[in-house]
């Protein structure tokens, strides 16, 4: 029964709790368990609002039999293309890799037993068909129960059609939600009647009850012929379903005032949840004015055409799809869906600009949620202006300013694929560096997938450009960006005189943020490799104070990794554990995979440094497991694969090979998540000795370099967003 009863899925899928009652449907329920324990694939079909949803999380907790359930809500999800990503963010994939995220996905979930609920897919059938059909074939321990209006059409698939409540049981279920609404119901013939005029629809017996605040059920009844004849849809050649399902929304829409229809054609925009303020700035205007919004939201909230959730950013609020669908046919009739659609545009473009420049502030870990809360509406904004031939300009801002997102929150797949989308359309003539900037951010996020040559063609490209239109801020980030690639690919020389020069060239534009702190990171990293201990800690402890400061804990994190090495250098294991807890724990929350499985190869070094090698086994066993998902291990460089060769050598040297190669595959067996939790645990390491770590250069580290960078506190004079990710 898909009302406001209902909330999103929890962490990783998990079926959402249940608010309100579930009302009859014990015949329905054991019939589905049966068809579930028949068949690997079980469709449940039936007309919008009928309830599918809520039985089948009911039935999907009761047929789990000990395997994980998993939900994904595939409503908000408005291209094909993402369906696999919708997927594999419930499952906690994160893959950063130019594999296909199929194959990604396979190897997830390989030897698991897991019942996945596709919940929502009817605009999606053939994209999650073709998927569904290849999980099931190579994934043995896989079910899957599909929740829609139309079968999958896959051989094998068990179709369940769902009908309407019976009378009695409709009757009950009003009565429940008039009693969650604060109303007793009295009058039992009305609305017995009002039930079965009503077809026993769930969606259409909770919105009458809704109604109770302002209507008796008398009163429902006396409105509900004209409704109803009104709002019969379509010919003779319609399905009846489509028929009740716009009776009982459309009735509801009727009752409405024209603020309200006004409000709910207009929020039909947004893609997932939206908060207040988006609804006031997208929908105001042209007969609602942003100051009634919020009364007009509480009547649709009141009407259970809205419903309200809390969120890490606050109350945020969710129209069933349904409904949404109804208000966008509305929104369409009136002629206004360009103009809305260019106001949600605009909400996200300034959303995504606040969030950047939050990113360099106290507020960097508010605007990492936010973002994350807002991801569906972001790509609803960026599908329409890279659609849109005089909107690319806007794509492509919209893509780059996003760069944190890509970068430090776990998402370089999925921004790969707007960024190329964006630069692959050629700029309105004036709006070039819009494309610039997207340039140079799809080239970092290739380098940290490690797809060296198209990031190498990105930022040649990006830096030509700029050059000719003479953009001295896409200059320098395209250099910046050009010394990471030599970083991770060992050309110490180059990564040293390119990140000096950007980081000269970010003095001289006055740019200071968290790019920039990460440009002297990288350089200190450069600068540890080569032998200079001494640079590179003076180098990130300038880093380190800055970011204190100024509230940073992104590039914050990636300083102490660095200082984390340095310190292992220095034989200081104790001081290096430190660190890396500090570093983990931060990267860890932003999401960033990368710097999750950096800090746990370093604090294995650490680990087995300080005489605990079956410990450092397990963790480097974790970090194997993860590395897939990141790209190439270790970026394949030499010197960023020494620490991690010494500390495998060591290990197996102390263990012997069987029992390391015991532990290496405890290890992994953890998930991110446990993997994290046993790094941090005071408990996980049982250090009886220490074993000082390498003085020196480790192999393959140059000599002295040319001259010291100046510090970061040097160049604090503030600037416009612009971005950097790591590549300590």
């Amino acid at each position: 029964m898909r009302g406001p009863q209902r909330p999103g899925p929890r962490g990783d899928g998990e079926p959402p709790l249940e608010l309100t009652a579930f009302v009859g449907r014990s015949a329905e329920l054991d019939a589905l368990a049966g068809a579930m324990a028949a068949a690997r694939l079980v469709t449940v079909t039936g007309a919008g609002g009928v309830g599918k949803s809520r039985l089948a999380l009911r039935a999907a907790v009761r047929a789990a039999a000990g395997a994980q359930v998993s939900t994904v809500e595939l409503a908000p999800v408005r291209d094909p293309l993402f369906v696999e990503y919708a997927v594999a963010e419930v499952l906690g994939l994160t893959d950063h890799t130019t594999r296909p995220l199929r194959e990604a996905l396979l190897g997830h979930l390989a030897g698991r037993r897991l019942l996945l609920v596709l919940d929502g897919f009817e605009h999606l059938v053939e994209a999650c068909a073709e998927l569904a059909a290849e999980l099931l074939r190579r994934l043995p321990g896989l079910r899957v129960l599909a929740v829609g209006r139309r079968p999958l059409g896959l051989a094998g698939e068990r179709l369940f059609p769902l009908a309407p409540l019976g009378t009695d049981e409709a009757v009950e279920l009003f009565a429940d939600r008039a009693r969650r609404h604060g109303a007793e119901v009295a009058d039992l013939p009305a609305v017995r009647e009002l039930c079965l005029r009503l077809e026993g629809i769930p969606l259409a017996v909770e919105l009458a009850a809704g109604r109770l605040r302002a209507l008796s059920p008398a009163q429902l009844l006396a409105r509900l012929d004209d409704r109803f004849r009104l709002l019969t849809g379509g010919g003779r050649d319609a399905l009846p379903r489509h028929r009740t399902l716009r009776t009982a929304i459309g009735w509801s829409h009727e009752l409405c005032t024209s603020a309200e229809r006004l409000l709910w054609a207009r929020l039909s925009v947004f893609a997932g949840t939206f908060d207040l303020d988006a609804a006031e700035y997208v929908c105001s205007g042209d007969g609602l004015p942003a100051e009634d919004v919020l009364d007009v939201l509480s009547e649709l909230i009141a009407q259970s055409l809205v419903t309200r959730e809390e969120a890490a950013t606050g109350p945020r609020y969710r129209m069933l799809e349904t409904v949404r669908a109804y208000g966008a046919g509305w929104l369409a009739a009136a002629g206004d869906t360009a103009r809305t659609r260019r106001r949600h545009r605009d909400w996200c473009l300034g959303l995504a600009t606040m969030c950047e420049l939050d990113w360099f502030s106290p507020r960097q870990r508010e605007a990492a949620a936010r973002i994350e809360a807002e991801l569906p509406n972001l790509r609803g904004a960026l599908d329409f202006c890279l659609s849109e031939p005089e909107e690319a300009h806007l794509g492509q801002y919209l893509a780059g300013s996003l760069w944190f997102c890509w970068a430090g929150c776990g998402r370089l797949s999925e921004g790969r694929h707007w960024l190329e989308r964006s630069v692959d359309v050629e700029p309105r003539p004036g709006y070039g560096r819009s494309r610039l900037k997207a340039l140079w951010v799809l080239g970092y996020v290739a380098i940290l997938q490690g797809d060296t040559t198209p990031a190498r063609a990105a930022l040649r490209e990006c830096r030509e450009q700029a050059e000719r239109v003479a953009d001295g801020t896409a200059v320098a980030y395209a250099e910046h960006r050009a010394g990471c690639l030599a970083l991770v690919t060992d050309d110490m020389a180059r990564a040293e005189r390119l990140l000096r020069s950007a980081l000269g060239r970010y003095q001289e534009l006055g740019e200071l943020n968290s790019n920039v702190l990460m440009s002297q990171v990288e350089l200190a990293m450069a600068r540890a490799f080569q032998g200079d201990l001494a640079d590179a800690v003076r180098l990130c402890e300038d880093v380190r104070r800055v970011c204190e400061d100024h509230g940073e804990h992104w590039a914050r994190s990636y300083a102490l990794y660095v200082l984390a090495y340095a310190s292992w250098r220095d034989g200081d294991q104790r001081r290096a554990r430190e660190l890396l807890v500090d570093c983990l724990g931060d990267v860890h929350a932003f999401d960033d995979l990368l710097g999750s499985v950096l800090s746990l190869e370093l604090l294995a070094l650490v680990t087995v440094s300080q005489g605990d090698p079956a410990e450092a086994a397990v963790l480097q066993g974790a970090a194997g497991r993860l590395w897939p998902s990141v790209g190439l291990p270790l970026f394949g460089s030499a010197y960023y694969n020494a620490p991690h060769e010494l500390c495998e050598a060591t290990a197996r040297r102390a263990l012997g090979d069987e029992r390391y190669e015991e532990l290496l595959a405890e290890g992994a067996r953890l998930d991110r998540d446990a993997a994290v939790a046993r790094a941090l645990s005071p408990g996980g390491v049982r250090p009886p000795h220490a074993v000082p770590g390498p003085r020196g250069p480790v192999p393959r580290a140059l000599g002295e370099a040319g001259k010291r960078e100046p510090a970061a506190s040097r160049t604090r004079k503030g600037g416009e967003a612009a971005g950097g990710v790591p590549a300590p």
